[in-house]
């Protein structure tokens, strides 16, 4: 497995090396051009002070009368190498005494030969180091009569050059192996949280969610170790309402299959008793309900969990979904003394939604509000729509909820204090299907004075 610090050492040193580099070369080649140039002007000063000095006192001869009489004054001041060249490209005099046929070949004595001050870098014959010439015209009474050429060896002037770039070099070796050194302390900034964050994921992989991160910086990476902490509260806390759920679970599962085992053990041994025999299959049929309900909600919990629920949407006409549920509430809330009032306007349009979720959600809102609502209390069903919305609206006088229940009553599993659910799912049921057909599902209560449940659905189909 390859290592993020390794990585992250080498991407460091691989920028600092390239940025050492291009910088280096870029230092180099300036101070090269700086050594030439400097080289350049001091030969050229060198070499139109001597052109100069020749026009003015030596015109009188000609340039072989001067050279065949050793004049020499005009350019004994440089210790340059210096070419006297007629104007044929012939080599009159060396100051070396190399007197070579090639020299009218070279760039800078035909540039000179041409009236034009020429420089020419390059190797020559006689020696292993690369050298500068600079080549003049030389003029007598107006007249060009010949070239006067001084070479110099670039010797010295490499020699300097190679001095400072090895010290250049050095000094960026340092600098690479300094950043090298700060890269892995800054590598271990960001890899060493990382894997004291890997180890506590990885135990908690193994079940252990009561361990955490230790936040360092407020960064992305703090970030990520306060979300794993956050997950591993939320997971502790999801699974303790799953134990609770499967608790309470099988406590509600038990009570009604004791009461249906019970009765029939004592309608087994042959009671004449007509009462008795009612009551009991009346218990038994009631205790059945209970249980198909539950698993029901089980079921549909199941379902959405799996993302196996689908609804089929169509258009529905809403009040008589309303007056169905009005319909099978009503003898309930005349057997528990409750007000239960049905409220809606006549122009309700159709609504694309899934008439048998819709008439599942109305029906479990009422019966959590049939559940907290006490006799002589009031239940309220109304219906209305604004702009492209369809509110649905349950309102109870029951107990309501406390404030610090909430925020969570939705939440899947959960049983509040006061709660007379089975499952603590039902809610969470009805809020996911509501989701599904594109609406929303809110609830607000005062604890004491009652609730109030508003689904919120678009009258349009919802493209998904």
């Amino acid at each position: 497995m390859k290592s993020i610090k390794k990585r992250l050492v080498f991407y460091f040193v691989f920028i600092i090396i390239i940025t050492v580099a291009i910088l280096e070369a870029v230092l180099i080649i300036n101070i090269k051009q700086y050594y030439y140039s400097n080289l350049e002007s001091t030969l050229l000063n060198q070499l139109y002070t001597s052109a100069d000095f020749y026009e003015k006192y030596f015109s009188d001869a000609t340039l072989e009368e001067n050279v065949l009489s050793n004049v020499d004054a005009f350019w004994n001041q440089t210790t340059a190498q210096v070419v006297i060249i007629d104007m044929n490209g012939k080599v009159l005099m060396d100051s070396l005494g190399i007197m070579s046929d090639s020299t009218k070949e070279m760039e800078d004595v035909k540039s000179a030969l041409e009236g034009q001050t020429g420089k020419w870098i390059g190797e020559i014959d006689y020696s292993t180091e690369k050298v500068m010439a600079i080549s003049t015209p030389l003029h007598s009474r107006g007249q060009q009569v010949g070239v006067l050429r001084f070479i110099a060896s670039l010797r010295e002037v490499n020699n300097d050059i190679k001095r400072i770039a090895y010290i250049f070099i050095a000094f960026g070796v340092l600098v690479t192996l300094i950043t090298g050194l700060v890269s892995i302390f800054l590598a271990n900034t960001i890899t060493t949280p990382l894997e004291e964050i890997t180890l506590v994921a990885e135990k908690m992989a193994e079940g252990n969610y009561h361990i955490q991160t230790k936040k360092r910086r407020d960064d992305e990476i703090g970030r990520l170790s306060d979300t794993l902490n956050h997950m591993a509260k939320e997971i502790i806390k999801k699974e303790q309402l799953k134990n609770d759920f499967i608790s309470s679970v099988s406590h509600e599962l038990r009570t009604p299959l004791t009461s249906i085992k019970g009765w029939v053990i004592t309608l087994k041994q042959d009671y004449e008793d007509k009462e008795i025999l009612s009551d009991g299959l009346e218990i038994i049929e009631k205790e059945s309900d209970r249980l198909s309900l539950m698993v029901e909600e089980l079921l549909d919990f199941s379902k959405f969990v799996s993302g196996k629920i689908t609804l089929n949407i169509k258009p529905v006409n809403l009040i008589k979904i309303l007056e169905h549920v009005k319909k099978q509430l009503t003898p309930r809330a005349l057997r528990e003394k409750v007000d239960f009032q049905l409220n809606y306007a006549d122009n309700l349009p159709l609504i694309y939604s899934d008439d048998n979720r819709l008439k599942q959600v109305l029906i479990n809102i009422l019966d959590n509000a049939f559940k907290f609502t006490p006799p002589n209390g009031k239940i309220l069903l109304e219906a209305k729509r604004e702009g492209e919305q369809i509110i649905l609206i349950v309102e109870d006088t029951g107990s309501g909820i406390a404030p610090d229940e909430l925020p969570k009553i939705k939440e899947k599993f959960y049983k509040g204090k006061s709660s007379k659910s089975h499952t603590g799912i039902g809610l969470s049921i009805s809020d996911e299907i509501i989701k599904m057909m594109g609406g929303s599902l809110d609830i607000s209560s005062e604890l004491g004075k009652g609730t109030t449940v508003t689904i919120r659905l678009p009258l349009q189909e919802v493209v998904r």
